[in-house]
């Protein structure tokens, strides 16, 4: 593994340098600083995602520019909708690569701390109510990343379920419509809600889904262990193992990267 995990490779960097908003056109000797490139702005951007210091700390010398000037970069992209269209890429690249697995889908709930407070957070019942946030996140049968909702930690999973569904972006890579629909979906007892079975029969998916006070359904987890190693991919990146961000959707900036950044690995990685 690189010893700068930071560093955006050139392959990637095609995919990601259409995306950000341009900057409008400045005559060539106008007065002021020129804008740092897009390309370095990202790497401070994964530096601060990977060693989750303040951004304050973010190392010059590195060429990335200021802390200042990389936040104002993620929250410009964010607000562009540069992250979101980068995680519409690459699962279609992954099931272009036939390493996409429709058979099922697996739905889960984590929590983190929220050291700052801010919108979406609230007293964390694993966490004796210190205030904190919660990732609810759905996955391929494989495990890819397919949409992650943070809401404040006490909020139930079962709430999620049918939005987590509903947010799943069109897949392309195949021949034929892009497909947004697995052809199951697989839950603990934390999902167990008999509307939203019917809710799912009518998308025309199976739930399999715990039932609360049932034995839980023989080998099920052999089948949602994908969903589990994924939070464990994406709490990896220590920024995201614990939220700073008051604002929701700087958050959740950083969680469309980083499952962008999963996706990346596993169409990268060498197949046997």
């Amino acid at each position: 593994m690189s010893t700068r995990p930071w560093t955006v490779d050139d392959d990637l960097w095609a995919l990601i340098e259409p995306l950000p908003p341009p900057w409008p056109e400045r005559p060539e000797r106008s007065p002021g600083p020129r804008p740092v490139d897009d390309r370095l702005c990202l790497q401070g951007i994964l530096y601060v995602l990977y060693n989750d210091i303040v951004w304050q700390l973010l190392p010059l010398d590195l060429g990335f520019g200021s802390g200042q000037t990389c936040w104002r970069r993620l929250e410009r992209w964010q607000q562009a909708g540069a992250f979101d269209r980068l995680h519409r890429i690459l699962p279609a690249e992954l099931n272009a690569a036939g390493e996409f697995d429709w058979s099922r889908a697996c739905v889960d709930g984590s929590h983190i701390r929220a050291k700052k407070g801010g919108a979406d957070t609230g007293p964390s019942p694993v966490d004796r109510r210190k205030t904190g946030s919660k990732h609810h996140l759905i996955c391929g049968g494989r495990g890819t990343p397919l949409k992650a909702i943070t809401t404040a930690a006490n909020v139930n999973d079962v709430t999620q379920t049918l939005a987590l569904v509903d947010g799943i972006p069109p897949v392309a890579g195949r021949p034929g419509r892009p497909r947004r629909r697995p052809e199951a979906l697989l839950g603990d007892k934390g999902h167990d809600s008999n509307p939203n079975r019917d809710e799912l029969r009518k998308r025309r998916i199976l739930p399999v889904i715990s039932r609360k006070g049932a034995p839980n359904i023989q080998g099920m987890g052999k089948l949602r262990y994908v969903v589990e190693q994924t939070f464990a991919l994406l709490h990896h990146f220590k920024r995201l193992a614990v939220r700073w961000e008051r604002r929701t959707e700087l958050h959740d900036a950083f969680v469309s990267l980083d499952c962008s950044l999963i996706c990346w690995r596993r169409l990268k990685k060498p197949r046997s």
